[in-house]
């Protein structure tokens, strides 16, 4: 039933996006109007904008990135619950958690309690393979720990990470998959009842050749760790590409005007996941690049929250 559902709200969703039919040509100064291309937002309009403040800041470890931030909705709960993962290329000289504040801030009005991670970047002390995975993974469990006194419902959790963030979602999402000799396998991970890879690099063999040099290629090896005897392929534990299927719904959604990552990435994805049997889809905003896709009041952001509601109604209690 909850196939039927999904496949039934992504399709509706993606007609949405479906851009209009074609006009007949206009005359020469209305030509060059329509043919102007539309305005892309940056990060600075991002960061401009008041930001919000999350309820509270939890520590779950010893290190200094093993911190995660709560968005409470108002009421008593029980709350449903949105995994978060920012993005940045892996690297923390480009972004932390914090760009996600105002995303955050936006999911909790609309009644999600949203559990914002943080990790060590290939650009900190033991970050990359296999510090990163680890601390993504250890975050994202440390939240069973801490929903009975929040009144977290551990039954409604999704995820969503964007770019970089999107591919640790994915492999968040796929944990189940590792192989049993990998450092990075967990017996009980915690389950999710949908992500969205938003403007993902979740395939990093596909994703490298296609977005920025500095946001993959230059830091591969770090992201994927080194080949050895015991580890061949070091893709085998780190791109979710490798794990089909991994048996939970996700839905990739991409900018048409992404440059990092462009919509070509997420069609891929999204077929070599319905050959592998999981039930995915595509959904690609017109006039929408990078930052459309983690700033409230953008029409993909209007996107996402509908498809996180089709994995689950937030404003649900049972179960």
């Amino acid at each position: 039933m909850w196939k039927s559902q999904l496949a039934m709200a992504a399709l509706m969703l993606m007609a949405a996006c479906t851009p209009a039919p074609e006009p007949a040509a206009p005359k020469s100064s209305e030509a060059e109007a329509v043919a102007e291309p539309a305005k892309l937002m940056t990060w600075d309009d991002l960061t401009a904008r008041p930001r919000p403040a999350a309820s509270q800041q939890i520590r779950w470890g010893e290190g200094a990135t093993d911190v995660v931030d709560l968005w409470l909705p108002e009421g008593e709960g029980p709350h449903p619950v949105v995994v978060m993962v920012h993005g940045g290329c892996w690297q923390k000289s480009i972004a932390d958690k914090s760009l996600m504040d105002w995303m955050a801030d936006a999911l909790r009005q609309k009644g999600w309690a949203v559990w914002n991670i943080e990790y060590r970047g290939v650009d900190e002390p033991g970050g990359g393979y296999p510090g990163t995975y680890q601390d993504v993974s250890a975050a994202t469990d440390a939240l069973r720990d801490r929903a009975a006194g929040y009144n977290l419902n551990l039954n409604h959790v999704t995820g969503i990470g964007h770019s970089a963030g999107g591919h640790l979602i994915l492999w968040l999402a796929a944990r189940s998959r590792l192989p049993e000799s990998s450092p990075l396998r967990v017996t009980d991970p915690l389950a999710f009842q949908g992500v969205i890879v938003s403007g993902g690099l979740a395939d990093l063999e596909a994703s490298r050749p296609v977005t920025l040099p500095s946001c993959l290629d230059a830091v591969y090896d770090q992201v994927t760790g080194m080949s050895s005897a015991e580890r061949p392929d070091p893709l085998s534990d780190t791109s979710p590409a490798r794990l089909l299927p991994i048996g939970v719904p996700f839905i990739s959604v991409n900018g048409s005007e992404d440059r990092i990552a462009p919509p070509l990435l997420g069609d891929a994805l999204t077929r070599k996941a319905e050959a592998a049997g999981d039930v995915t889809s595509l959904i690609v905003v017109p006039a929408t690049g990078h930052v459309e896709l983690v700033a409230p009041g953008t029409a993909v952001f209007d996107v996402q929250a509908d498809v996180l509601a089709s994995f689950i109604d937030p404003r649900s209690s049972a179960d």
